[in-house]
């Protein structure tokens, strides 16, 4: 019976350590693929290779429930912001807290908890990155800047309206409240809209796609539309639409010609039969952009449903960076649509000077 058991225990023995060489071996290849250059870089610190989240990440799971962005449009993500990190978490972790915190809408300190870091450096890593997006976001957000993308938008208003009189539009424009906490002093109730809640207005223009190819945020709540729209660099610059084009906006809007061309809808009561015709054509082109909207909001529903935990000058910046992830999360859709489907791919490198404005 000692030699069975002796036989035994030398059995468990060695399956036990070739399991425990297996782990050092799986948890050194995850440790690789979290060092961008092992070579050239020091180790300035050691990430905790146990966190589920991380483990997730790096064994290529699905990205969208804890990131709300698939794995192409994180790849794309970190591309762009081409950051090499000489010290600190690296490019990848620092993104990948970022996004958590943009998807989840939750604290610093929940955030912190899930990755295992201090509270203080999850706030650091968060305003650093949102500023790297926020200063990259031409890249993704843009207006079309060849006259074959102008076309293309041209043509693709047309066909939402139904109409060859829409064949001149080129964007539609319209307002997102975002919610905030109530900022504190006297000029707090100033944040609060005709809904009654604290809120930062996100002024938009989406193309017929439904990507947002201009944004202009920051005003408090209780601003009209109309007045965000007047201090909006799209108005004052002029820049876009080119002479001959147009932008469909509702009735909150003015009907204008110079310096924006905008068209809204005949007010109420109707007079005949034409005026209600055209409202219909108009409110089937102009809706992209509340469908643009509702996609975002279903894309990043924690940021929108519940206020943003942050100062109210934060704000923009955030929200600045909630449209760049969706931009480039649809961006990526529409291309592998169009690459399957028209056997063509959308996603084009126009050129850097716009045709109307030399």
């Amino acid at each position: 019976m000692d030699n069975d058991a002796i036989c035994c225990f030398l059995s468990a023995y060695i399956i036990l350590e070739q399991f425990m060489i297996l782990f050092r071996r799986r948890r050194y290849v995850l440790y690789l693929r979290l060092k961008d250059n092992v070579q050239t870089k020091s180790l300035y610190c050691r990430v905790n290779l146990k966190i589920p989240i991380l483990v997730r990440f790096f064994c290529d799971e699905d990205t969208k429930p804890d990131f709300r962005l698939s794995r192409e449009s994180l790849a794309r993500l970190l591309h762009l912001l081409n950051q090499d990190r000489r010290h600190g978490w690296g490019a990848t972790i620092e993104t990948l807290v970022f996004l958590f915190w943009l998807a989840s809408g939750t604290s610093y300190r929940v955030v912190s908890r899930v990755f295992g870091m201090p509270r203080s450096t999850v706030h650091s890593i968060v305003h650093r990155v949102t500023e790297e997006v926020v200063d990259i976001r031409h890249q993704v957000i843009h207006l079309p800047k060849t006259e074959e993308d102008l076309n293309s938008v041209s043509r693709g208003f047309a066909g939402l309206a139904h109409h060859r009189a829409f064949v001149k539009a080129v964007g539609a424009i319209d307002g997102c409240h975002i919610r905030i906490k109530c900022p504190s002093g006297p000029h707090g109730q100033c944040y609060r809209n005709r809904k009654l809640f604290p809120s930062i207005i996100l002024q938009a223009v989406s193309d017929h796609q439904g990507r947002f190819i201009d944004t202009y945020v920051g005003w408090p709540g209780s601003v009209h539309d109309s007045r965000v729209l007047r201090h909006s660099p799209l108005y004052r610059q002029s820049v876009y639409p080119p002479p001959g084009h147009f932008i469909l906006a509702d009735g909150g809007y003015p009907c204008l010609q110079q310096p924006l061309p905008l068209i809204t809808p005949y007010k109420r009561p109707l007079q005949g039969v034409g005026a209600q015709r055209f409202n219909n054509h108009h409110s089937k082109a102009r809706s992209i952009i509340e469908r643009a909207f509702g996609m975002m909001k279903t894309r990043f529903r924690s940021i929108f449903l519940q206020a943003l935990e942050v100062h109210h000058t934060f704000v923009p910046h955030v929200s600045t960076g909630l449209v760049f992830q969706f931009v480039q999360y649809l961006s990526i859709y529409l291309s592998i649509y169009l690459s399957i489907y028209l056997g063509h791919n959308s996603m084009c490198h126009p050129s850097q000077h716009l045709p109307w404005s030399r």
